[in-house]
C-alpha cells in the first residue's frame, strides 16, 4: 500500500526546486486565481519554518505589513507556487523560528550569513 501512495507522490514532485532554508528572505511567486483570470503575486518575507517531506512539504514565510505581521504556508512543490526567489540568506541555529512572531522592528531581523 505504501508503494502505491509513494508512487503517487513521486509523480507530483516539481522537477527543480529552488534552494533557500530557514532565517532566508524570500520573494514567492504565487499564482493568484480571480474569476477566470490568473495572475502571479509577489509575497516577501522571511521564512520561518520547514515541515514535512516529499510532497508534503510546507514552508512558512512571514512578513510586516503596515504593522501587523502576515503569514502564509505553501506546499513546496504546488503548482500554484511559480517559483521562489532568495533575496538573502539568514544566520540561525535553529529549525523554526517562532520566536520572531513577538518581535518587531530591529528585534525581529535575522543575521545576514557570509558565504
Amino acid at each position: 500500500m505504501s508503494d502505491i501512495i509513494r508512487e503517487i507522490e513521486s509523480a507530483q514532485l516539481k522537477a527543480e526546486v529552488d534552494e533557500f532554508n530557514v532565517g532566508d528572505t524570500v520573494k514567492v511567486y504565487g499564482k493568484i486565481k480571480e474569476g477566470n483570470r490568473e495572475r502571479i503575486q509577489v509575497f516577501e518575507g522571511t521564512v520561518l519554518k520547514r515541515q514535512g517531506g516529499s510532497s508534503r512539504e510546507t514552508f512558512t514565510v512571514r512578513k510586516l505589513s503596515n504593522g501587523i505581521g502576515v503569514e502564509k504556508t505553501w506546499p513546496l512543490h504546488s503548482p500554484n507556487v511559480e517559483k521562489i526567489e532568495v533575496i538573502r540568506r539568514g544566520k540561525v541555529r535553529r529549525a523554526k523560528l517562532n520566536y520572531l512572531r513577538g518581535r518587531v522592528g530591529k528585534k525581529a531581523k535575522v543575521k545576514e550569513a557570509v558565504r
